[in-house]
């Protein structure tokens, strides 16, 4: 790779045989892509929990604030956990949580229970939150171990988990199969599988003598450096380009072009297409070009496409929108999660901090354009995305990886 901006690849890292690391690039891939699963499987059946118990956009984004807020208040102590058990003890955990909480979803939502669903969507959002920082810092240990880009291609694999979630919840709304039904079968593949997934990563690297870390490794110490607070920023605006497609397409799409339940789920299928195929071949050109010209020509796209979605003013015009959203908000999440972990020993520290940030935008956008949804119809709200998007264009070089020495 000749691009200044391309990864930093360690080559002090210790020795592991290819073979074992082609095994964890494909066990990280399974984890990232069961965890794709299951978010997807919920945000498939969003439409089908308001309706079971008769929320408006308000109350629903309330609801919707039960997953992120679980989800944020385990990055903060993700990251050392990772760092003190490893990445594979770490998501065998919390893909037991992922699995209660989806089990729950469906059953209380089955039940017409509010406090049961938020209880629930607190499990699914802490295990998912904790699972994330640390197939995160899988992936890029063996990101480094491979000498080249594929943080990318394991995020592609959460987005064809999110395809497949999007296509079962789609199904399974159009032919009336029961919510706890659903998410039952969910949950056991997505906690066999990940089990499964997680037995291939490399193993962890010994303690340094006398159990402590790098100076400067520490979590508190990683709130205190610049690049990794501005990789947050960067990062947090492209998460809430994402999560709020995530959260209200489907919803949109019904009440702002009058789709079916069923079409709801399918636009959304449409968006998870689009990152899927941006991720897939995003690769490519990060390798050959860096990261600094991709992600501003990928946050032009995503602006381009927001606005599409919103002021197309016709549904088959506006899924073109949403297939350019796709793509254009593909690459942010895992470059900016790749740079927080430019440097392997601190990585941890770093991607559960940039993870923190980010997701606060999951914690206070669907409650945000919720309300603004009650005011202006959900559909107008989401043209937030693109107005928050371009200030992303000028965070974009922090991405570029630190001068070595």
């Amino acid at each position: 790779m000749s691009r200044t901006d391309a990864p930093v690849i360690d080559p002090g890292a210790g020795p592991v045989s290819p073979s074992r690391v082609r095994a964890a690039r494909t066990g990280v891939a399974v984890v990232f892509a069961l965890n794709g699963l299951a978010v997807a499987s919920w945000f498939a059946r969003v439409p089908a929990v308001r309706e079971a118990l008769a929320l408006n956009p308000g109350r629903l984004g309330l609801l919707l604030l039960a997953m992120s807020a679980g989800a944020l208040l385990a990055l903060p102590t993700a990251g050392l956990v990772t760092q003190r058990l490893g990445a594979a003890r770490t998501v065998r955990g919390a893909v037991l949580l992922v699995a209660a909480g989806l089990v729950g979803i469906g059953v209380a939502g089955a039940l017409g229970s509010l406090p049961g669903v938020a209880v629930a969507l607190f499990a699914l959002g802490y295990g998912s939150g904790t699972c994330d920082v640390a197939m995160n810092v899988e992936g890029a240990v063996v990101e480094r171990r491979l000498g080249r880009t594929v943080m990318p291609r394991f995020h592609a694999a959460w987005s064809l988990g999110s395809v497949a979630g999007a296509a079962l919840g789609a199904g399974a709304a159009r032919w009336g199969v029961p919510l706890a039904a659903h998410l039952t079968v969910l949950a056991a593949v997505v906690l066999v599988g990940t089990l499964a997934g997680a037995r291939a990563f490399l193993p962890a690297d010994p303690a340094p003598a006398g159990g402590t870390a790098r100076r400067g490794a520490g979590v508190l110490a990683a709130w205190k450096e610049p690049r990794t607070l501005l990789l947050g920023a960067l990062v947090l605006i492209m998460a809430f380009t994402e999560g709020s497609a995530n959260d209200w397409l489907a919803v949109a799409f019904i009440d702002g072009y009058g789709f079916s339940e069923a079409a709801g789920a399918a636009v959304f299928g449409v968006f998870v297409i689009g990152m899927t195929l941006g991720r897939t071949l995003g690769t490519i050109a990060l390798d050959r070009w860096g990261r600094v010209p991709v992600l501003l020509g990928t946050i032009l796209l995503a602006i381009a496409g927001a606005t599409l979605t919103v002021l197309a003013g016709s549904g088959p015009v506006a899924v073109v929108g949403v297939a350019l959203w796709g793509v254009g908000a593909s690459l942010g999440f895992p470059v900016g999660m790749s740079a927080a972990a430019d440097e392997e020993d601190r990585a941890p520290a770093r991607v559960s901090v940039v993870a923190a940030i980010a997701y606060t935008s999951f914690l206070a956008g669907p409650p945000l354009l919720g309300l603004l949804g009650d005011r202006v119809g959900i559909l107008h709200a989401l043209m937030v995305v693109s107005i928050l998007l371009l200030p992303a264009l000028a965070l974009v070089p922090v991405a570029r990886p630190p001068a070595r020495s």
